[in-house]
């Protein structure tokens, strides 16, 4: 049990950070070559840092119960990296979910064969996608897609870009799920010692700047168009985690937040 002191100062120190304005700076992951050594490590620092976080759980929870009806058809995976988080939310549905089809769009081309062939494995088939997500978004030619999901991804953008993308994806799904880092003292603090449990450099620089520009309250509620109706929930999610979820309601006119 946490004394009374030591609460008050965790929650004024929480509001303090809430308070701060999102600060968006450059990520070295995502401007070394995808080859690179530095960056090979980092992708697997950030696998143990999702664990940890508990965003597969995060990610598979909230699907489950946006598609209690049964599982969805296609899903779209946005900044999806490697691939591995996704395919651990793929190994969490199995086996109810099957024959679902999913698209890992990324700038970088890393996924692996061998990342595929799990997906094969849990009946799920499986497209790595290389290129710019807004502009992917802007060009999508097919007429829906059941879940856009994304993972330590929308933070990367200001509120302006931002803003766009959740625009494109309201126009292409009926439901939306983030998962982000939550701006907040305890995320500020476990992200500078990231290095105790074997993270390299650019693992323990991009952390820090990752729970900058993090999300808490409604900020992401915020951003979402109110064309349409929908549902949104916006929570803290673990220790560290912050989630977003859009779900179209049918028969409705405005949106429950």
């Amino acid at each position: 049990m946490v004394c009374p002191v030591l609460r008050t100062q965790l929650q004024s120190s929480i509001i303090g950070l809430a308070r701060m304005d999102r600060q968006i700076e450059p990520e070295w992951l995502d401007e070394l070559p995808a080859d690179d050594s530095r960056a090979i490590r980092s992708r697997r620092d950030l696998r143990r840092v999702n664990a940890l976080m508990g965003n597969a759980r995060v990610i598979a929870a909230a699907s489950r119960e946006a598609f209690r009806d049964g599982p969805p058809k296609q899903i779209v995976d946005l900044g999806a990296g490697d691939g591995t988080l996704m395919l651990r939310v793929a190994r969490r549905l199995f086996p109810r979910w099957r024959n679902v089809e999913v698209a890992l769009v990324d700038q970088h081309a890393i996924v692996s064969a061998e990342t595929c062939r799990q997906f094969e494995t849990l009946s799920w088939r499986v497209k790595a996608i290389e290129a710019n997500v807004l502009d992917w978004l802007a060009r999508l030619s097919i007429s829906q897609v059941d879940l856009i999901a994304a993972n330590l991804f929308l933070h990367h953008f200001p509120e302006s870009s931002l803003a766009r993308l959740m625009q494109l994806a309201a126009e292409w799904t009926n439901c939306f799920i983030a998962c982000e880092p939550r701006r907040c003292t305890a995320a500020q603090r476990a992200s500078r010692w990231l290095w105790l449990i074997g993270c390299n450099q650019v693992t323990c620089h991009d952390a820090v700047a990752s729970v900058r520009a993090g999300f808490n309250g409604k900020e992401l509620s915020a951003l979402w168009p109110r064309n349409g109706a929908w549902q949104l929930q916006e929570k803290a999610a673990g220790w560290f985690s912050h989630c977003f979820i859009a779900q179209r309601l049918r028969g409705r006119r405005t949106s429950d937040v």
